[in-house]
Formats: C-alpha cells, sequence, structure tokens
C-alpha cells in the first residue's frame, strides 16, 4: 500500500497483477517464477491468497514482541493464505535496521531474519520491499538527508534517483539485504525460496521531471543491480500505475497530477517481472491536500454510515467484475489484503486492520473466483494475456481501493 500513516484514507483494497516479461519457469528449487499470465512454482501453475503486514520487521526488533509475527502468520496460515508483503527497510528512527549509510543494527537484521524464518514455518511466501518513497521509516528523505549530511550538494528529495552518493547509499543496502546470511534458517536471502519477490520501492515518486526519463533510468539501473546479484527471485518496481508520455491519450485516465513515472515504459524493462497498480481517494479530491483528503475519508466513512456490512457490498460488486474478467480470458492469479495484525497492535492500526483472532465475520465468509476462494476482504490479482485499457477502466471505477494487476509481455524484448 502507501506509506504506513497514509493507509488511514484508503479502504483497503489491493488488487496485485503481474506482468510477465518472459516464461522462466524451473521445475524444481521452489522459487516462484511465471508463466504467460500465471505465476508457476515447482512447474505448476499457482494461486495465491495473501495479505499486507508492513510493520512485521519493526516489531520483531522488540524479542517480548515477536509472538505477534508468529500469531499472525499462523493465523494467516490457518486461514489459506500464503503471501505476505512487508518492509525491509527501517531507515535511521526508531528501531532503525539501517542507522547510517552502510551501518546496520544487528539486532534489528535478526528481527527480519526471524520474520523470514517464521514465515518459512508457516510456508507463506514474503514480497520485501527495499525502501519507502515517504518519510516513513526513512525512505527517500533520509537518504538524501544523509547525503547532505555528508556534503554532498543535493537539493530535494528527487535528487534520490540521480545523485550518485544517494545510489550507492541504495545499492549498498539492497546488497546488504539480497546477500544477508539468517542467523536462523542459515540461508543466505537471495537463495531462500521462502522469499517471493524484491519491490525496488513502495511507490516511487518524482516531482522534478514531467518527462519520467528520472525514474525509468533509476529502475532500469537498480532493476539491473538487483538481478546481477539475485536471479532467483521475482522483481517488481512498487508503482502506483499514471501513465506517462509513452500512451500520451491515456494520460486523461490520471487523477488530475503526474507523479513523474510511465506506467507502460518503466515495467517494459527487461528485469522487471511483473507490476502494480494503485487507486486512492485522490482521485476525488486531486485538488486538495493530503490533510484534506485524509480528512474527507475519515468524514465520508463515519458520515455515510460506514460499516462492515456496507464494505462487504462494496467489494462483492468488486469481486464479481473480476468474475467478469476472469470469464472473458483475465486470469486471476492470488489476492492481497491490507493489512493483517495481531492482538495488541492498536499503535499500527489504520483503521483497516484485520485481526483473524477476533473478527469470526470476516473468517467465516469466503468469496469464490474460478477454483480460488478468499474472503470478502480481498483483493484479488488479475492477470491479462494481452495489453488492454480494461484494467486503468477498472481502477477508476472502483477507486475505493489500492489496486495491482497483471499483464502479459512475454514478447516485450
Amino acid at each position: 500500500m502507501s506509506r504506513s500513516h497514509k493507509v488511514g484514507y484508503v479502504v483497503g483494497v489491493l488488487i496485485t497483477l503481474a506482468l510477465v516479461c518472459q516464461a522462466r519457469v524451473h521445475s524444481h528449487g521452489g522459487f516462484v517464477r511465471t508463466e504467460g499470465t500465471r505465476f508457476v512454482l515447482d512447474g505448476s501453475s499457482s494461486l495465491f491468497n495473501g495479505f499486507n503486514s508492513y510493520w512485521m520487521m519493526h516489531v520483531a526488533a522488540e524479542p517480548s514482541e515477536r509472538y505477534k509475527v508468529s500469531n499472525t502468520f499462523r493465523e494467516a496460515a490457518g486461514a489459506g493464505l500464503s503471501v505476505c508483503r512487508t518492509w525491509a527497510f527501517s531507515d535511521g528512527g526508531d528501531r532503525a535496521l539501517q542507522i547510517s549509510p552502510g551501518t546496520y543494527d544487528e539486532r534489528v537484521f535478526q528481527a527480519l531474519d526471524f520474520v523470514i524464518s517464521e514465515a518459512r514455518r508457516y510456508g507463506i511466501r514474503l514480497i520485501l520491499s527495499f525502501v519507502n518513497n515517504y518519510k516513513d521509516y526513512g525512505g527517500r528523505p533520509q537518504y538524501v538527508e544523509w547525503a547532505r549530511n555528508a556534503g554532498v550538494n543535493v537539493d530535494g528529495e528527487d535528487d534520490f534517483y540521480t545523485t550518485p552518493t544517494v545510489k550507492e547509499y541504495y545499492k549498498n543496502h539492497v546488497k546488504r539485504v539480497i546477500t544477508r546470511f539468517n542467523t536462523i534458517t542459515r540461508i543466505v536471502y537471495k537463495d531462500d525460496p521462502t522469499i517471493m519477490a524484491w519491490e525496488l520501492m513502495n511507490e516511487p515518486r518524482c516531482q522534478a521531471d514531467s518527462s519520467e526519463t528520472m525514474v525509468n533510468g533509476w529502475v532500469q539501473e537498480m532493476a539491473s543491480f538487483v538481478k546481477s546479484l539475485d536471479k532467483n527471485h521475482l522483481l517488481e518496481i512498487g508503482m502506483e500505475g499514471f501513465y506517462g508520455d509513452s500512451m500520451p491519450e491515456k494520460k486523461v485516465n490520471n487523477p488530475g497530477y503526474q507523479v513523474g513515472t510511465d506506467f507502460i515504459s518503466n515495467n517494459l524493462i527487461k528485469e522487471i517481472d511483473f507490476t502494480t497498480i494503485h487507486a486512492y481517494p485522490d482521485i476525488w479530491l486531486s485538488g486538495q491536500n493530503e490533510s484534506a483528503q485524509m480528512a474527507f475519508m475519515q468524514r465520508w466513512m463515519q458520515n455515510q454510515g460506514y460499516s462492515l456490512g456496507a464494505r462487504d457490498q462494496y467489494l462483492s460488486t468488486v469481486y464479481q467484475s473480476m468474475n467478469n474478467f476472469e470469464s472473458t480470458g483475465g486470469g486471476i492469479s492470488g489476492s492481497l489484503v491490507w493489512q493483517l495484525m495481531a492482538e495488541g497492535m492498536d499503535s499500527y492500526g489504520d483503521g483497516y486492520g484485520i485481526i483473524l483472532s477476533q473478527d469470526a465475520s470476516t473468517r467465516g465468509k469466503t468469496w469464490k473466483v474460478g477454483s480460488l476462494k478468499a474472503w470478502p476482504h480481498l483483493n484479488y490479482c488479475l492477470l491479462f494475456s494481452s495489453w488492454s485499457a480494461e484494467w486503468m477502466d477498472f481502477r477508476i471505477h472502483y477507486h475505493l481501493g489500492h489496486f495491482f494487476f497483471f499483464f502479459d509481455l512475454s514478447n516485450k524484448v
């Protein structure tokens, strides 16, 4: 999703779409691959249900709280969920993984070791994100500040994408994570099939370059770097899905502004295996600031009779549309929900947390799409066999959520 504090005004619908660049199927080894419009595991097409829990490493850094990670994984596995998206970063601040460039808190790294080991224990695959676009848990602002404090001439946060020193900070972090030796499982991260995919950044944006070339160049460089270190795992960018100059006629579908990214050209980079798009109430209030949007959503949820039943009805409509997509050839491959939490985590709550041990109504409801069952609160992964504008139409119509879609790009070069 978006940064941890922004999720408060997102209804919490998240659909994951795979952008498949080529078929890379290995019949052994246990790593998740892509083939056509499907994820493949050990040679077989694989459907998944999953969830977001960005907080896992941060919580696990306090040993007395690690049971919350274990409980969440155990309850998720018991409910049939098999993929978790979480952060592999915390730059500066409280319980920082990276205290300063290249300096790490081993205690926090061991917390990430624990998260991976517990995911492995309960048969759950992980999508790990390397950095945040926002200031929460450090992100781009922290990297640029580190460079400024080191005497590097930087003008603003967007220098993250072009300043050699900052790019080296990022690459060093990526390498440190990918080559980390897990002190619990005794497996190097890049060799661990528990990890399904890496994410370059949570929602990259760049206001300094309307041509979208700055982010595109950064993605190309960093995607190539990741793949030079690790050819086992899938890779995605973490983008929101804004159209750019590669399809100017589609830019009218953007929510009233540009963020310096190009969904098409960015994801045509051959090292990218699948892509994401996000949808927010910003579409309704594109002329207002984030605080106004947050306040609007809070008022809307409170004053328009928001309830679990109302959300079920809304999501039922979304899922019926997904059924329609599937029946016309758009394969549904999985689902992620924002977000799962454990009991006693009020400080991490955003209004959309699901505690499986408490929410019997959510656990008791299933929604069937083909051979895949999930709760009405889960958000399906859609895979399309060819380029289509349907995904954007779907995003605009159901703008209450955070969406991911998958496209078959097996013919890209």
